[in-house]
């Protein structure tokens, strides 16, 4: 299975200390060099910087086709990350791309890529008994971190879940 991630998804997983979750799920991810940089290369590090340089689970790939990235950023706006990330998934025709942001999943809907995030992802994790409840997990990244969800989607995905 090829899954390529963004870098939100990442970070967010490690803010958490969740990251474990995508190995246990996926067996190997790959990152775009942009993502791997966003990750690796700030200082002072964000969640997920130590982690992403010692995980053997993390394959990090160049993109070939920078006309397709270059095109993303432009007519898309999309950010660089993003940008490789659905660029990478086309290229390997990936199985599956971890990303969050509201732009870049509808561009990868367009281009008929097959998506899933953060939220997704805990959702998989559940049901493969690999988290006892998502609903702490979810408050405590709203409560640590920029990720927003609206309350219509939390509440539908805690009753997916039967944590209502």
């Amino acid at each position: 299975m090829i899954v390529i991630s963004d870098t939100s998804v990442i970070t967010n997983l490690a803010a958490i200390q969740h990251l474990h979750l995508l190995p246990q799920l996926y067996k190997q991810v790959m990152l775009p060099e942009a993502v791997y940089r966003e990750l690796a290369d700030i200082d002072p590090p964000v969640a997920g910087t130590l982690e992403v340089q010692a995980a053997s689970w993390l394959e990090v790939r160049q993109v070939v086709n920078r006309n397709a990235v270059k095109r993303l950023q432009r007519e898309v706006r999309l950010d660089p990350g993003e940008s490789e990330a659905i660029a990478l998934a086309l290229e390997l025709n990936a199985d599956l791309l971890l990303i969050d942001e509201r732009r870049g999943r509808a561009e990868a809907n367009r281009l008929g890529l097959r998506i899933t995030g953060l939220l997704g992802i805990l959702v998989e994790a559940k049901h493969q008994n690999l988290i006892v409840a998502i609903k702490p997990l979810v408050d405590a990244l709203i409560a640590t971190s920029e990720f927003r969800v609206s309350s219509t989607l939390y509440n539908q995905i805690l009753e997916m879940v039967d944590e209502t």
